[in-house]
Protein backbone atom coordinates (compact mmCIF):
# COMPACT_ATOMS: atom_id res chain seq x y z
CA UNK A 1 0.00 0.00 0.00
CA UNK A 2 1.10 3.56 -0.71
CA UNK A 3 -0.53 6.77 0.52
CA UNK A 4 -0.24 10.52 0.80
CA UNK A 5 -2.27 12.85 3.04
CA UNK A 6 -5.44 12.55 0.91
CA UNK A 7 -5.27 9.20 -0.96
CA UNK A 8 -4.64 5.53 -0.21
CA UNK A 9 -3.75 3.03 -2.94
CA UNK A 10 -3.51 -0.76 -2.72
CA UNK A 11 -1.45 -2.60 -5.34
CA UNK A 12 -0.81 -6.24 -6.21
CA UNK A 13 2.82 -7.23 -6.74
CA UNK A 14 4.17 -9.38 -9.61
CA UNK A 15 4.60 -12.93 -8.32
CA UNK A 16 4.67 -15.96 -10.61
CA UNK A 17 3.73 -18.32 -7.77
CA UNK A 18 1.24 -16.46 -5.59
CA UNK A 19 0.41 -13.26 -7.47
CA UNK A 20 -3.13 -11.92 -7.76
CA UNK A 21 -2.61 -11.73 -11.54
CA UNK A 22 -0.67 -14.44 -13.38
CA UNK A 23 -2.27 -14.17 -16.81
CA UNK A 24 -0.41 -13.51 -20.04
CA UNK A 25 -2.42 -10.55 -21.33
CA UNK A 26 -1.63 -7.58 -19.10
CA UNK A 27 1.61 -6.10 -17.78
CA UNK A 28 2.20 -7.58 -14.30
CA UNK A 29 3.42 -4.32 -12.78
CA UNK A 30 1.28 -1.62 -11.20
CA UNK A 31 -1.94 -3.60 -10.75
CA UNK A 32 -4.10 -1.30 -8.59
CA UNK A 33 -6.62 -3.18 -6.48
CA UNK A 34 -8.12 -0.15 -4.73
CA UNK A 35 -7.77 3.63 -4.63
CA UNK A 36 -9.56 5.69 -1.99
CA UNK A 37 -10.08 9.45 -2.16
CA UNK A 38 -12.60 11.67 -0.32
CA UNK A 39 -14.82 8.73 0.59
CA UNK A 40 -14.85 7.36 -2.97
CA UNK A 41 -13.30 4.14 -4.30
CA UNK A 42 -12.17 4.07 -7.92
CA UNK A 43 -11.04 0.54 -8.64
CA UNK A 44 -11.76 -3.05 -7.72
CA UNK A 45 -12.95 -6.30 -9.32
CA UNK A 46 -15.44 -5.81 -12.16
CA UNK A 47 -16.07 -9.57 -12.11
CA UNK A 48 -17.65 -11.67 -9.37
CA UNK A 49 -15.91 -15.00 -10.06
CA UNK A 50 -12.94 -16.43 -11.95
CA UNK A 51 -12.73 -19.66 -13.92
CA UNK A 52 -9.58 -20.99 -15.65
CA UNK A 53 -11.72 -22.48 -18.45
CA UNK A 54 -13.20 -19.12 -19.46
CA UNK A 55 -11.86 -17.02 -22.34
CA UNK A 56 -12.16 -13.30 -21.50
CA UNK A 57 -15.43 -13.36 -19.50
CA UNK A 58 -18.93 -14.85 -19.54
CA UNK A 59 -22.25 -14.23 -17.86
CA UNK A 60 -23.64 -17.01 -15.65
CA UNK A 61 -26.93 -15.81 -14.29
CA UNK A 62 -26.19 -12.87 -12.00
CA UNK A 63 -22.45 -13.67 -12.02
CA UNK A 64 -19.75 -12.17 -14.24
CA UNK A 65 -17.06 -14.83 -14.58
CA UNK A 66 -13.61 -13.77 -15.83
CA UNK A 67 -10.88 -15.97 -17.26
CA UNK A 68 -7.28 -15.87 -16.00
CA UNK A 69 -6.08 -13.39 -18.63
CA UNK A 70 -8.83 -10.81 -18.04
CA UNK A 71 -9.37 -11.08 -14.26
CA UNK A 72 -7.48 -7.93 -13.30
CA UNK A 73 -8.25 -4.50 -11.82
CA UNK A 74 -7.28 -0.87 -12.08
CA UNK A 75 -5.38 1.19 -14.68
CA UNK A 76 -3.52 -1.79 -16.17
CA UNK A 77 -1.53 -1.82 -19.39
CA UNK A 78 -1.35 -4.26 -22.27
CA UNK A 79 1.39 -4.32 -24.91
CA UNK A 80 0.84 -5.73 -28.38
CA UNK A 81 2.72 -9.00 -28.94
CA UNK A 82 5.99 -9.20 -30.85
CA UNK A 83 7.19 -12.09 -32.98
CA UNK A 84 4.06 -14.24 -32.81
CA UNK A 85 3.47 -14.58 -36.56
CA UNK A 86 7.13 -15.33 -37.21
CA UNK A 87 7.36 -18.01 -34.51
CA UNK A 88 6.75 -21.63 -35.43
CA UNK A 89 4.61 -23.85 -33.17
CA UNK A 90 6.77 -24.57 -30.12
CA UNK A 91 8.70 -21.34 -30.64
CA UNK A 92 8.44 -18.20 -28.56
CA UNK A 93 7.09 -14.66 -28.83
CA UNK A 94 7.26 -11.58 -26.62
CA UNK A 95 4.67 -9.88 -24.44
CA UNK A 96 6.33 -6.92 -22.66
CA UNK A 97 5.45 -6.85 -18.97
CA UNK A 98 4.92 -10.63 -18.99
CA UNK A 99 7.85 -12.25 -20.83
CA UNK A 100 8.67 -14.73 -23.58
CA UNK A 101 5.67 -16.97 -24.22
CA UNK A 102 5.33 -20.31 -26.01
CA UNK A 103 3.38 -20.46 -29.27
CA UNK A 104 1.56 -23.79 -28.94
CA UNK A 105 0.10 -24.19 -32.45
CA UNK A 106 -0.78 -22.40 -35.68
CA UNK A 107 -3.86 -20.70 -34.22
CA UNK A 108 -4.10 -16.91 -34.44
CA UNK A 109 -2.93 -15.03 -31.37
CA UNK A 110 -5.61 -14.12 -28.85
CA UNK A 111 -5.03 -12.06 -25.72
CA UNK A 112 -7.56 -14.23 -23.85
CA UNK A 113 -5.56 -17.45 -24.17
CA UNK A 114 -3.24 -18.41 -21.31
CA UNK A 115 0.17 -19.11 -22.85
CA UNK A 116 3.11 -20.85 -21.21
CA UNK A 117 5.66 -18.38 -19.85
CA UNK A 118 9.07 -19.60 -21.00
CA UNK A 119 11.08 -16.66 -19.66
CA UNK A 120 9.42 -14.17 -17.32
CA UNK A 121 12.62 -12.19 -16.83
CA UNK A 122 13.60 -10.86 -13.42
CA UNK A 123 11.22 -8.63 -11.44
CA UNK A 124 12.31 -6.28 -8.68
CA UNK A 125 10.17 -3.97 -6.53
CA UNK A 126 11.21 -0.91 -4.53
CA UNK A 127 8.69 0.72 -2.20
CA UNK A 128 8.43 3.93 -0.21
CA UNK A 129 5.55 5.48 1.70
CA UNK A 130 4.03 7.28 -1.29
CA UNK A 131 5.57 5.46 -4.29
CA UNK A 132 6.40 2.04 -5.67
CA UNK A 133 8.78 1.09 -8.49
CA UNK A 134 8.75 -2.06 -10.61
CA UNK A 135 11.55 -3.25 -12.89
CA UNK A 136 11.43 -6.19 -15.29
CA UNK A 137 14.72 -7.16 -16.88
CA UNK A 138 14.53 -9.70 -19.68
CA UNK A 139 17.22 -11.20 -21.90
CA UNK A 140 16.42 -13.77 -24.60
CA UNK A 141 19.42 -14.47 -26.79
CA UNK A 142 17.54 -16.94 -29.00
CA UNK A 143 15.11 -14.30 -30.28
CA UNK A 144 17.33 -11.25 -29.88
CA UNK A 145 14.80 -9.57 -27.60
CA UNK A 146 16.05 -7.93 -24.45
CA UNK A 147 14.88 -4.97 -22.40
CA UNK A 148 14.82 -3.22 -19.05
CA UNK A 149 11.29 -2.00 -18.31
CA UNK A 150 10.75 0.31 -15.36
CA UNK A 151 7.45 1.65 -13.99
CA UNK A 152 7.06 4.04 -11.05
CA UNK A 153 3.70 4.81 -9.47
CA UNK A 154 3.79 7.80 -7.15
CA UNK A 155 1.28 10.01 -5.34
CA UNK A 156 1.78 13.78 -5.55
CA UNK A 157 2.24 15.29 -2.10
CA UNK A 158 -0.96 16.72 -0.67
CA UNK A 159 -2.95 16.29 -3.89
CA UNK A 160 -5.35 13.64 -5.27
CA UNK A 161 -2.97 12.88 -8.13
CA UNK A 162 -1.29 9.63 -9.19
CA UNK A 163 1.62 9.65 -11.61
CA UNK A 164 2.63 6.55 -13.62
CA UNK A 165 6.09 6.96 -15.15
CA UNK A 166 7.71 4.47 -17.52
CA UNK A 167 11.14 3.96 -19.00
CA UNK A 168 12.00 1.27 -21.51
CA UNK A 169 15.52 0.43 -22.69
CA UNK A 170 16.12 -1.98 -25.56
CA UNK A 171 19.17 -4.03 -24.50
CA UNK A 172 18.66 -6.75 -27.14
CA UNK A 173 19.66 -7.00 -30.79
CA UNK A 174 16.09 -6.91 -32.15
CA UNK A 175 14.23 -3.63 -32.75
CA UNK A 176 10.99 -3.24 -30.80
CA UNK A 177 8.03 -1.56 -32.48
CA UNK A 178 4.73 -2.08 -30.71
CA UNK A 179 1.86 -0.32 -28.97
CA UNK A 180 0.53 -0.18 -25.43
CA UNK A 181 -2.78 0.92 -23.98
CA UNK A 182 -4.20 1.40 -20.53
CA UNK A 183 -7.45 -0.49 -19.98
CA UNK A 184 -8.56 1.80 -17.10
CA UNK A 185 -11.05 -0.53 -15.41
CA UNK A 186 -13.05 2.10 -13.52
CA UNK A 187 -15.35 0.64 -10.85
CA UNK A 188 -16.54 3.84 -9.17
CA UNK A 189 -17.89 3.27 -5.64
CA UNK A 190 -18.73 -0.27 -6.79
CA UNK A 191 -21.85 1.17 -8.44
CA UNK A 192 -23.27 -0.04 -11.76
CA UNK A 193 -22.52 1.86 -14.97
CA UNK A 194 -25.38 4.35 -14.94
CA UNK A 195 -26.81 7.45 -16.59
CA UNK A 196 -24.65 9.63 -14.35
CA UNK A 197 -21.56 8.94 -16.48
CA UNK A 198 -20.23 11.42 -19.01
CA UNK A 199 -16.89 11.04 -20.83
CA UNK A 200 -15.43 14.29 -22.17
CA UNK A 201 -12.57 14.51 -24.70
CA UNK A 202 -10.81 17.59 -26.20
CA UNK A 203 -11.93 16.82 -29.76
CA UNK A 204 -15.12 16.14 -31.71
CA UNK A 205 -15.71 12.40 -31.48
CA UNK A 206 -16.12 10.14 -34.49
CA UNK A 207 -17.07 6.62 -33.43
CA UNK A 208 -17.51 3.23 -35.08
CA UNK A 209 -19.42 0.98 -34.68
CA UNK A 210 -22.36 3.12 -33.57
CA UNK A 211 -23.22 2.94 -29.86
CA UNK A 212 -26.59 1.37 -29.07
CA UNK A 213 -28.70 4.52 -28.99
CA UNK A 214 -30.79 3.59 -25.97
CA UNK A 215 -27.66 3.04 -23.82
CA UNK A 216 -25.47 6.06 -24.60
CA UNK A 217 -24.90 8.66 -27.28
CA UNK A 218 -22.14 10.83 -28.69
CA UNK A 219 -22.69 14.58 -28.29
CA UNK A 220 -19.86 16.43 -30.04
CA UNK A 221 -16.88 15.82 -27.71
CA UNK A 222 -18.77 13.77 -25.15
CA UNK A 223 -20.15 10.29 -24.66
CA UNK A 224 -23.22 10.53 -22.42
CA UNK A 225 -24.75 7.44 -20.81
CA UNK A 226 -28.55 7.40 -20.93
CA UNK A 227 -29.49 4.49 -18.68
CA UNK A 228 -28.10 2.07 -16.13
CA UNK A 229 -26.51 -0.89 -17.91
CA UNK A 230 -28.17 -4.17 -16.96
CA UNK A 231 -27.86 -7.84 -17.83
CA UNK A 232 -25.57 -8.15 -20.83
CA UNK A 233 -25.80 -4.52 -21.96
CA UNK A 234 -22.56 -3.31 -23.52
CA UNK A 235 -21.34 0.07 -24.73
CA UNK A 236 -18.43 -0.42 -27.11
CA UNK A 237 -16.96 1.73 -29.86
CA UNK A 238 -13.65 2.88 -31.28
CA UNK A 239 -13.09 6.61 -30.92
CA UNK A 240 -11.53 8.75 -33.64
CA UNK A 241 -11.14 12.45 -34.34
CA UNK A 242 -8.03 13.10 -32.26
CA UNK A 243 -4.92 14.85 -33.52
CA UNK A 244 -1.25 13.92 -33.32
CA UNK A 245 -0.26 15.86 -30.18
CA UNK A 246 -0.43 14.84 -26.49
CA UNK A 247 -3.07 17.54 -25.90
CA UNK A 248 -5.74 15.16 -27.22
CA UNK A 249 -4.77 12.51 -24.68
CA UNK A 250 -7.09 14.05 -22.12
CA UNK A 251 -9.88 11.84 -20.83
CA UNK A 252 -12.35 13.24 -18.30
CA UNK A 253 -14.85 10.83 -16.71
CA UNK A 254 -17.52 12.35 -14.47
CA UNK A 255 -20.35 10.70 -12.58
CA UNK A 256 -23.16 12.98 -11.41
CA UNK A 257 -24.77 10.23 -9.33
CA UNK A 258 -21.93 9.73 -6.85
CA UNK A 259 -20.47 13.23 -7.49
CA UNK A 260 -16.94 12.09 -8.35
CA UNK A 261 -14.70 11.96 -11.38
CA UNK A 262 -11.21 11.61 -12.78
CA UNK A 263 -8.96 13.09 -15.47
CA UNK A 264 -6.32 11.08 -17.37
CA UNK A 265 -3.57 12.79 -19.37
CA UNK A 266 -0.28 11.72 -20.95
CA UNK A 267 2.86 13.18 -22.51
CA UNK A 268 2.36 11.03 -25.64
CA UNK A 269 -0.05 11.43 -28.58
CA UNK A 270 -2.86 8.94 -29.08
CA UNK A 271 -2.44 6.17 -31.63
CA UNK A 272 -6.04 4.98 -31.20
CA UNK A 273 -8.74 4.83 -28.56
CA UNK A 274 -11.61 2.57 -27.59
CA UNK A 275 -14.49 2.65 -25.11
CA UNK A 276 -15.81 -0.54 -23.50
CA UNK A 277 -18.27 -0.83 -20.67
CA UNK A 278 -20.65 -3.35 -19.18
CA UNK A 279 -22.89 -3.09 -16.13
CA UNK A 280 -20.04 -3.39 -13.63
CA UNK A 281 -17.25 -1.33 -15.21
CA UNK A 282 -16.50 1.53 -17.58
CA UNK A 283 -13.19 1.54 -19.45
CA UNK A 284 -11.69 4.18 -21.74
CA UNK A 285 -8.69 2.63 -23.53
CA UNK A 286 -6.12 5.08 -24.96
CA UNK A 287 -3.29 3.57 -27.08
CA UNK A 288 0.19 4.96 -27.75
CA UNK A 289 2.96 3.70 -30.03
CA UNK A 290 6.26 2.40 -28.63
CA UNK A 291 9.44 2.18 -30.71
CA UNK A 292 12.98 1.40 -29.55
CA UNK A 293 15.98 0.43 -31.66
CA UNK A 294 18.71 -1.68 -30.01
CA UNK A 295 20.55 0.42 -27.43
CA UNK A 296 17.90 3.17 -27.30
CA UNK A 297 15.65 4.18 -24.44
CA UNK A 298 12.27 5.91 -24.31
CA UNK A 299 9.96 7.23 -21.61
CA UNK A 300 6.26 7.97 -21.24
CA UNK A 301 3.95 8.89 -18.41
CA UNK A 302 0.31 9.17 -17.40
CA UNK A 303 -1.25 11.58 -14.91
CA UNK A 304 -4.38 10.59 -13.00
CA UNK A 305 -6.29 13.35 -11.20
CA UNK A 306 -9.21 12.41 -8.94
CA UNK A 307 -11.82 14.88 -7.77
CA UNK A 308 -15.30 15.33 -6.36
CA UNK A 309 -18.16 17.20 -8.01
CA UNK A 310 -20.26 19.85 -6.23
CA UNK A 311 -23.43 18.47 -4.70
Amino acid sequence: EIANSVMQVKLYLPDATNGFYRGTRFDWSGVVGDLQYAGHSYYGPWFTQTDPTVSDFVYRGAEIVAGPCSAITGPVEEFAVLGYDEAKPGGTFLKIGVGMLRKPDDAHYTAYRLYEIVNGGKWSVKKSKDAIEFTQELHDSASGYGYVYHKKISLVAGKPQMLIEHSFKNVGTHAIHTSVYDHNFLVLDKQPTDAGFTITLPFTIASHPPIEKELAEVRKNQVVYLKTLQGQDRVYTSIEGFGNTPEDYKVRIDNSTVKAGMLITSDRPLAKMALWSIRSVIAVEPFIDISAEPGSQLTWQYHYDYYTLPR
